[in-house]
């Protein structure tokens, strides 16, 4: 499966977050750490996340919004420094943009819900996984809800 991007101009009608907040209302919300990494799309250091090495079942949601983004059952070992993930739980949970920030194409993955940067997606590297995806995620974007609570919050 062939990852499918728009510049975030030409995908603003179909993508526009629902979930709307002034830039100081999200600096007031969250720490540094997690406003530099969920609004300005800076990235965490590798291995150092609370999510990197996590095993425990349930839903990832995201930080800023609450939105669902991905479950436990399509999280894997990478080995990259992130939590990695093959999949969002359901594709329309996240919205993919082209990203040339750093001089290289990359695949910027963003909650569709409050539009924040959660990480970078990459293919066709090789890994044992149904989509050879690898969702890589930010731990400051992330929020585990322990499958027992997630099950009671649906």
């Amino acid at each position: 499966m062939a990852l499918h991007t728009s510049h975030a101009d030409d995908a603003a009608a179909a993508t526009a977050p629902t979930v709307v907040k002034t830039d100081d209302e999200w600096r007031a919300e969250l720490d540094p750490m997690a406003y530099a990494v969920l609004r300005q799309a800076a990235t965490e250091r590798p291995f150092t996340g609370k999510y990197t090495d996590e095993t425990a079942e349930g839903a990832y949601v995201c930080r800023a919004c609450g939105a669902e983004l991905f479950r436990s059952a399509t999280k894997f070992t990478s080995h990259c420094g992130w939590p990695s993930f093959y999949a969002p739980s359901r594709d329309d949970n996240v919205t993919l943009h082209r990203d040339a920030s750093l001089g290289v194409e990359r695949v910027e993955v963003r909650c569709r819900t409050c539009g924040s940067h959660l990480g970078h997606v990459f293919e066709g590297e090789g890994y044992a996984t149904p989509t050879d995806q690898r969702y890589c995620i930010n731990s400051v974007a992330l929020t585990l809800v322990p499958s027992d609570e997630a099950q009671t919050s649906r």
